[in-house]
Parts: structure tokens; sequence; C-alpha cells
């Protein structure tokens, strides 16, 4: 396996890996935030921020909104905001224990992404997929975009770690992705600025 890398990297690289925002990033919707990359081909890269709770709306509020019917109350989760595109929109990352053939995007062997209303329906059911999000929003880049960003070193890449993405508490998955590169916060911020 490729060891975790800021420099150059192959346009396959990083579907299913995580993205950590290093201090360098000069984004503040992108601050601490942990993405995971769902898609990256050569015409651009598309993933949902996993750290970042939608101001105080919940799953069930987003549910009772939607018109969702189940037999099973929606998690008291927080709805995440996935990133700046298209954020009236809803995608929900989720074990590989529910697909739906011509809607669920595999991202790795275990998690897809799914942004049909079938999925809400299946997380209200008495069957859901084991682990899931629901982010509105997604982060995407165009062709080479990425790339540009990894060279000015805004971003960290790391595996993707499951538990890291579904039950780690989203205001402690930034500095624990870090720990998965052996980096302590405060030695990165300490960094910043410096060549």
């Amino acid at each position: 396996m490729a060891p975790a890398s800021t420099t150059h990297v192959d346009e396959t690289f990083l579907g299913g890996k995580l993205l950590i925002a290093t201090p360098a990033i000069g984004d503040p919707r992108f601050d601490r935030s942990v993405i995971l990359i769902c898609d990256h081909t050569p015409e651009g890269a598309m993933g949902i921020i996993v750290n970042k709770p939608a101001d105080g709306l919940l799953l069930p509020d987003l549910f009772e909104q939607l018109e969702v019917e189940g037999s099973h109350p929606a998690p008291d989760r927080a709805v995440l905001s996935g990133g700046p595109v298209d954020k009236d929109r809803g995608f929900v990352l989720h074990t590989r224990d529910y697909a739906n053939d011509e809607a669920t995007l595999p991202v790795t062997d275990r998690i897809g992404l799914t942004a049909t209303k079938d999925v809400l329906e299946a997380m209200a059911s008495a069957s859901p997929p084991q682990r899931s999000l629901l982010a509105l929003g997604y982060s995407g880049w165009g062709a080479g975009q990425l790339d540009v960003e990894l060279v000015a070193n805004a971003w960290l890449v790391c595996d993707m770690d499951e538990d890291l993405v579904f039950d780690t508490d989203d205001a402690d998955k930034w500095p624990r992705a870090l720990e998965l590169l052996g980096i302590s916060p405060q030695h990165l911020s300490a960094l910043s600025g410096h060549a």
C-alpha cells in the first residue's frame, strides 16, 4: 500500500481515501475538515465532509420535513454539511449491506454513496444499513484542481478508517485523522507558515 503523501498523486489514488485539511487550506469552509473522497477521475473529484454538522439539523427533523416513511424512527444524529456544492441535496454514506444497483456509487469495498430517497427509507426501516451518515451538499474539484491543492500542502491524505467516519464524535474526527498519520494537531499548527 502506498504511504500517505502530500505530493502529486495518480488520478485514481484518492478514491476511498480521507483528505485532512491543514492550516494551509486558506478557505474557512474547509477549516479542520475531514473529507471522504468518493470519486476521483481525470475530470475531477468529489467527496463528503464527514465532520461538520449542519446548523441544528438532526436526522429525525429532516426525515419529517422530507416525509420519509419508515417502521423505525431515524437515529437521533446530526445531519452533516458535506460541502459547498449542491447544499440542498442529501448524500448518504453507508455500509454496502444496503445498495441500489442504479444509484449507489461504490466508494470502497465496504462503503457506498447513495443520493436517492430510498436510502433514507432504508435508514428508517427494520433493516437499516449497519452504518450510515447523511450530509447535505458535497465538496467538488475540477480537473487537476485537487492535485494543485495537494502540492500546496492544503491537504494530507490517509487511508479511510470506517470507525472514524461513522462512530467518532464530529469534533474529534480531525485530530483523530491526524493521529492516523502520526501527527498531533499542535505539531501541525506549529508548522503552519514555515517552509
